[in-house]
C-alpha cells in the first residue's frame, strides 16, 4: 500500500470531518477515496499520543486509529454532500490481527473499504501499515447516530 503521494485533507482540516477532539484525535491526513471505493488516511505516531507506552502505539491505539479512519471517510463524504458530520460508535471488531506495534515516529497509513451498509450500520474491512510494513487488519461494524 505505501504512503499515497497526494494529500486531500491535512491536520488543520481534519477536525471539520470527525467528531473527536484533542487529545484523542488519531488521524492527521486523508488521502481520499480511489475509484474502487478504498479510502486511505494516515497518522504519524508521536510520543505524546495517549495510546503510546514504552515508545510504541498499543493495540487500543491501532483500533482507535482504524475507527477514526472510517469516521474521517464518513465525515468527508458528509461534508462533500453538504451534510453534518455524524457521531459514530464501534459496534464490533472482528478478525483483528496485529502484526507489530508501530514505534514513535512511524507513519501509519490505513485503507478501509465499505463492505455493506444497512440503515445506520456500516461493515468495513481495514488494513494498516507502518512505513510499508503490515501492522494490523480487521473488520469493523460502526453505528452512526442520526
Amino acid at each position: 500500500m505505501g504512503v499515497p503521494e497526494k494529500t486531500l485533507i491535512t491536520a488543520g482540516e481534519i477536525l471539520d470531518c470527525i467528531p473527536q477532539r484533542t487529545p484523542i484525535v488519531m488521524v492527521d491526513t486523508f488521502y481520499g477515496i480511489d475509484e474502487r471505493g478504498c479510502a486511505r488516511s494516515g497518522l504519524t505516531v508521536t510520543a505524546d499520543n495517549l495510546f503510546v507506552a514504552d515508545g510504541v502505539l498499543d493495540e487500543c491505539g491501532i483500533v482507535e486509529h482504524i475507527a477514526q479512519s472510517a469516521a474521517l471517510r464518513a465525515g468527508y463524504m458528509s461534508r462533500t454532500m453538504g451534510q453534518r458530520v455524524l457521531l459514530g460508535y464501534i459496534g464490533a471488531v472482528n478478525d483483528l490481527k496485529v502484526h507489530f506495534l508501530p514505534p514513535v515516529g512511524g507513519r501509519l497509513v490505513t485503507q478501509n473499504v465499505i463492505e455493506q451498509t444497512v440503515m445506520n450500520v456500516t461493515l468495513l474491512s481495514a488494513r494498516t501499515e507502518c512505513d510499508g510494513k503490515p501492522v494490523a487488519e480487521c473488520r469493523m461494524k460502526i453505528y452512526l447516530e442520526e
